[in-house]
């Protein structure tokens, strides 16, 4: 690779070519601030809040889009520098809604945090302020276009990296606004509602749906038996909130966590993982033997379901009809473990924590009930389960571990890796591997469909027959799947599909770091790797041999793909149609 020789704030350095002098500068452990800059995603050198003085040009250089060249010299901390960058500041200060105590982004807000490292105590910019409706008509994220300092960060992320461009900037100069098609609530344009725009936002314009203060209202009332649940990237990253390293397995601690904010039960949405395996694989066997709407395709990410509806309606019969692992698990919790406990179901109030914001749309749609009660009733995002947390004086780092209730409380190594893309998959191939061939698989790991291509593809030679996967992971490589499909050029027999780019360990609802750590840390990869590392140390890895799923056949559902677990454990899906008011 060729490299060129530059000098920075008196460093003298050797870096590729291909650097832009932000990159250079964080080579050198040199601090720049940014606003829009997002790497890989959104470099336009619009916020103007990292220029830096290059020797020999004229006026400022934008360093986040400025490439590297021979010899250049670049000072990053002149008077007149740190002059701009604070009129600039300030000037974005003067139009933004500065309710900062009561901001959901508090304390993490990289606006807040660069006016505390400006040394802003006050501002001389006063300008007038353009309102903006509220957008809380969504069930999963609510827009506030008045905290927006339109870094366009969501709309890159939005348009480039999903593919969707649900959002896009508005008019034009003083009237410049983030926001949908006709105006229009989130819920009612193709927004997969995959929470992505959040997690890249460095205020508080978009948030999660807030739902702490109705399972506060559940918690405290008496005449309810409220059970929590936890999927398995939550326990990946919910320690990041407390301070705890990326990457951080804080299973007992979060369990924990739970029990002292005063849930009567707390279970482990693995348990509802493996569930989903017997149901999915069965599936996969079924569809593959009678060759009939193949590839099967996983439905256990609702915003890559949502995104189906709206684009690829035509093709919702390759969709397996396996409900999500927490609202399978809520069915049951509302009827097996109503029974068994012999609580009616009327009472029982069940909380999901999800790291994943489309959940809360999922929850409530119509089809995620069995006799007239909901599945689940809320659903918390890892960030919200970690607010209550500190609203009850609770700290991750203290506390000590405790267990999973029984009796729902075990579960796999397989289901533990539902968290990451490729896990669902490989959780799948281990159950259908050996119920296809009844012979014990000799390697249960399959790294063929593991890590963070894209879009990867293997053939898994399952006793004589070779089967053809693909995992794909953020919607704009679900296109690229579901058009090959549509165009018949593809041959797999089995599809994953996560919305979020690298699983739900990097879910909408996940703990959200600044623009300068998801440049420099694997965040997904560390989180992903902590999933990893359970599976490996747990004593059971394959979701059929879950003594909890066998004995829940045993009793009450009698085999997989039974009338009964149709019933409960199944859905369908529908259409979307957007604009025809």
């Amino acid at each position: 690779m060729e490299k060129v020789k530059i000098t920075i704030d008196g460093i003298e350095m050797e870096v590729p070519k291909t650097y832009t002098i932000l990159d250079a500068a964080r080579e050198a452990g040199i601090d720049i601030p940014t606003l829009c800059h997002l790497k890989d995603i959104n470099e336009i050198g619009a916020c103007r809040m990292c220029i830096v003085e290059v020797e020999g040009a004229r006026g400022f250089a934008t360093s986040c889009v400025m490439p590297v060249a021979e010899g250049m010299v670049v000072r990053t901390n002149t008077p007149a520098i740190r002059d701009a960058r604070k009129v600039t500041l300030e000037l974005l200060l003067s139009a933004h809604d500065k309710k900062c105590l009561t901001c959901v982004r508090n304390k993490n807000c990289e606006l807040q945090t660069l006016a505390e490292k400006m040394n802003i105590d006050e501002l001389e910019f006063e300008g007038e302020m353009e309102r903006h409706p509220i957008d809380d008509m969504c069930p999963s994220i609510v827009r506030d276009p008045n905290k927006c300092i339109l870094c366009k960060r969501c709309v890159a992320m939005c348009k480039k990296v999903q593919k969707v461009g649900a959002i896009d900037t508005m008019n034009r100069g003083f009237k410049s606004v983030v926001g949908t098609a006709f105006d229009k609530s989130l819920d009612d344009v193709p927004c997969s509602l995959c929470g992505q725009c959040i997690n890249v936002c460095p205020t508080g314009a978009l948030s999660e749906k807030d739902a702490t203060k109705e399972v506060w209202k559940a918690l405290e009332d008496p005449t309810k038996h409220v059970v929590v649940q936890t999927a398995p990237a939550v326990r990946a990253a919910i320690g990041e909130e407390f301070g705890m390293p990326i990457g951080t397995l804080a299973t007992g601690k979060m369990v924990a966590g739970l029990k002292r904010i005063g849930f009567d039960k707390v279970f482990d949405t693995n348990t509802g993982a493996d569930l989903t395996i017997m149901e999915e694989g069965t599936e996969v066997i079924e569809r593959i033997k009678e060759n009939k709407n193949l590839p099967i395709i996983t439905s256990c990410s609702p915003g890559w379901v949502r995104f189906a509806e709206s684009s690829y309606p035509d093709l919702l019969n390759h969709l397996s009809s396996a409900k999500s692992p927490h609202q399978m698990f809520g069915a049951i919790i509302k009827s097996y473990y109503a029974e068994k406990a012999g609580i009616d179901p009327k009472d029982i109030f069940v909380v999901s924590v999800m790291p994943c914001v489309a959940k809360k749309a999922e929850s409530k749609r119509e089809e995620m009930n069995v006799n007239g009660l909901r599945d689940v009733d809320a659903v918390l995002t890892t960030r919200e389960a970690a607010r209550m947390m500190k609203q009850a004086g609770i700290d991750l780092n203290t506390i000590e571990d405790a267990e999973f209730d029984n009796p729902m409380g075990e579960a796999t190594g397989a289901a533990v890796i539902f968290g990451t893309t490729g896990g669902v998959m490989e959780a799948a191939l281990r159950t259908v591997s050996e119920i296809l061939t009844g012979k014990e698989l000799e390697k249960i790991d399959f790294e063929e469909v593991r890590g963070e291509e894209g879009l990867k593809e293997a053939t898994i030679k399952i006793g004589d027959m070779d089967v053809k996967v693909a995992v794909a992971h953020g919607l704009a490589n679900a296109t690229k799947v579901m058009d090959s499909i549509k165009a018949g050029t593809c041959d797999y027999h089995f599809v994953e599909v996560m919305a979020c780019p690298g699983g739900c360990v990097n879910g909408g609802g996940q703990p959200i770091h600044d623009a300068k750590t998801r440049a420099t840390v694997d965040i997904r990869g560390l989180r992903a790797k902590a999933l990893y590392d359970a599976d490996k140390n747990l004593p059971i890895r394959k979701s059929h041999e879950n003594p909890v799923i066998k004995k829940l056949y045993e009793e009450f559902l009698g085999e997989p793909g039974s009338e009964k677990a149709h019933e409960l454990l199944h859905t369908h899906y529908h259409k979307r149609e957007y604009f025809n008011d």
